[in-house]
């Protein structure tokens, strides 16, 4: 018996081992259990229960590895800098039109306490073991697909150097903001070779979304051997279309069947990330004058309210202490909590578009902001209401935000 216990127990070892050597690779993050050794050229990132996070380099200064020691309630998740590439399709209607992009995690920025990347593990890394490249590139091209489709960034056709130039300094802030990560390189690539459109267009008639590929370890550089026949030729092709297009991360739609999971998994990124964004905002460089210092300000309050919104939200499944909802109220529910997270996703990208913008566009940013903080008071009201039609008092009806043009 106890020989079966070392050999399991061996040969779980060794398929950690394999695991963690696609850090760098195939593999961004992973976690990690307690006791034990940061992989080389790793970084380990210990995260508590209410969000914090501390790193860990991966020698002690005596040149020992470095052994994870995590507390109570506390996990641990290591990663790899990188540098990484992705191809990525920011046009929904034009897959064929891509983006190469290279990247790598920030390194730590002593201004602030909490490194943006160690938050999007913390709220957006989810109960997997492991986060691949391709996950994530997945989620950066959601993220960009959404600044282009409300012109937060601007990519026109036929590109001049100048609009370039105004594109990428756009894309490194947002990826920075949204993920901590450091964009190196970016250019426009043909994905035409490597698309299916006509697979694209079958699934879009039918309405569902193309499955998210796992990443495939890269294939022996052999030349092929030349097929006997036309008919093997034909069909040798579509197999390599498919295997190219595996590494092409596809866009994720919602799912239609909402879980307590996904709702939980919701206000745990706003628990989170409203303290990060409202830190962010107060952060801004603002132009002088009193009317944007008050529309400042008020924005500042209504975060926080939103963030004492979202502390006290109650239950998915109760209306009152013994009340159950029934399936299809908590259904609309957990809805509102993740049109709450969109409107969360849209505050990041215009948070990087105001690190950026000069003193006349401020007075237009901050009013976009405004509405964004509507969307997310209406859709956090709803997921409190118990009810249809029901009002439930929250951050919109508490506080408003100030007047600031002349009273006559």
């Amino acid at each position: 018996m106890s020989l079966l216990q070392r050999l399991r127990r061996g040969r779980a070892a060794h398929d950690d081992q394999d695991a963690l050597a696609q850090l760098g690779r195939d593999v961004l993050a992973r976690r990690l259990v307690n006791g034990g050794v940061v992989p080389p050229d790793c970084t380990a990132v210990i995260l508590g229960e209410n969000g914090q996070a501390r790193r860990l380099p991966e020698f002690r200064a005596s040149g020992t590895a470095q052994r994870l020691v995590c507390g109570e309630k506390e996990s641990a998740w290591c990663f790899h800098p990188g540098p990484y590439s992705a191809d990525l399709a920011p046009f929904a209607l034009a897959p064929e039109l891509g983006l190469r992009l290279g990247f790598v995690v920030d390194a730590p920025d002593p201004r602030v306490s909490q490194q943006r990347f160690d938050l999007f593990l913390s709220s957006e890394g989810g109960p997997g073991e492991s986060l691949s490249v391709q996950a994530f590139a997945a989620a950066v091209q959601d993220s960009l697909r959404l600044a282009l489709a409300q012109g937060r960034l601007d990519l026109p056709p036929c590109t001049s150097a100048q609009e370039w130039t105004a594109f990428r300094a756009g894309l490194n802030e947002l990826l920075y903001t949204r993920f901590g990560i450091t964009v190196e390189d970016c250019m426009p690539v043909d994905l035409g070779g490597s698309i299916d459109f006509a697979a694209i267009l079958r699934a879009r008639a039918k309405g569902d979304a193309a499955p998210i590929h796992e990443p495939q370890p890269e294939p022996a550089r052999e030349e092929p051997a030349a097929p006997a026949d036309p008919v093997s030729a034909a069909s040798a092709a579509p197999r390599a279309m498919s295997a190219v297009s595996a590494a092409i991360p596809a866009p994720r739609a919602p799912a239609e069947v909402r879980s307590a999971d996904d709702d939980a998994a919701a206000l745990r990124r706003l628990f989170l990330e409203l303290p990060a964004l409202s830190g962010g905002l107060r952060m801004l460089d603002l132009p002088q004058g009193q009317g944007l210092f008050l529309v400042h300000q008020g924005l500042l309050q209504r975060l926080a309210l939103l963030a004492l919104d979202v502390n006290t939200m109650p239950a998915l499944a109760l209306a009152a202490p013994g009340q159950h909802l029934p399936a299809a109220r908590q259904q609309r529910r957990s809805g509102s909590t993740l049109q709450a997270v969109a409107a969360l996703d849209e505050a990041w990208g215009l948070l990087a578009r105001l690190k950026l913008a000069a003193a006349d566009a401020m007075p237009a940013l901050l009013d976009d902001a405004d509405r964004i903080l509507a969307n997310m008071e209406l859709s956090l009201e709803r997921r409190r209401a118990a009810h249809e039609g029901q009002e439930a008092p929250g951050a919109a009806s508490v506080y408003e935000l100030p007047r600031i043009e002349p009273s006559l």
